[in-house]
């Protein structure tokens, strides 16, 4: 069960999370927290206010609550104890060389992130922003480049895995953010972004660019509607 309206502060705390279940914190557009919901979907498991400061002091979501009330956060972290717990269907590498390529990958990818928020923003702003644009598509071909050494579909192999769904929420969103050329010069990896847009992990989470330009107009905005859709 799910619920996509968002809170705020003064609404009442959910009761506590029935036994043999967890409960995702989330929000529908946020990058981070699609991570999570990329995993649960991943694995077949279904089902920021006052309180939930109480569960987590940084208000960051995804945010995980198990029925014990232990609290798991920060997106990498929270996906990782995923695939500890469900272990049926393992997404991180297993040996510790495919465990270490896959944080050296996340720290690639956390480096894209603030770029593709920067360049609109800088737009909207009339910001001359030609130079972050370049900035990004030399990220990106470095990306090509590991892909096209690892001979592979995808950065986990042959199949999607944990290194896939941790960087996809960012190329979902390229098209909304205008961004698309950037991959230009990247032949690998725009094939990549291909295939993930057809894996049926990624279609359950995601949303329209048409929806996803709408949300980011308003986040631009500085009045983000979170309850955009519903």
């Amino acid at each position: 069960m799910t619920s996509g309206k968002c809170v705020s502060k003064g609404c009442a705390a959910p009761g506590p999370v029935p036994a043999g279940s967890i409960r995702l914190y989330s929000m529908r557009f946020c990058p981070f927290a699609q991570r999570a919901r990329l995993v649960l979907n991943a694995k077949g498991i279904k089902d920021k206010p006052d309180w939930f400061l109480e569960k987590n002091p940084l208000g960051q979501v995804p945010t995980l609550e198990t029925s014990a009330g232990e609290v798991i956060y920060e997106s990498p972290i929270t996906c990782d104890y995923l695939d500890e717990v469900y272990p049926e269907k393992k997404l991180l590498p297993e040996t510790p060389l495919g465990k270490a390529q896959h944080r050296m990958m996340l720290e690639n990818f956390s480096k894209i992130a603030p770029l593709t928020y920067k360049i609109p923003l800088g737009r909207l702003k009339g910001e001359d922003v030609s130079g972050l644009h370049a900035e990004l598509k030399q990220k990106f071909c470095i990306l090509n480049k590991e892909l096209a050494q690892k001979k592979t579909k995808f950065f986990g192999g042959d199949c999607v895995g944990m290194t896939d769904y941790m960087a996809w929420p960012w190329f979902e969103r390229l098209e909304a953010f205008e961004l698309e050329d950037c991959l230009d010069g990247s032949p690998e990896l725009k094939a990549w972004v291909e295939r993930m847009f057809k894996d049926p992990v990624v279609k359950a989470s995601g949303h329209s660019v048409e929806t996803y330009k709408d949300y980011y107009k308003t986040y631009l905005e500085g009045k983000p509607n979170f309850d955009y859709g519903l």
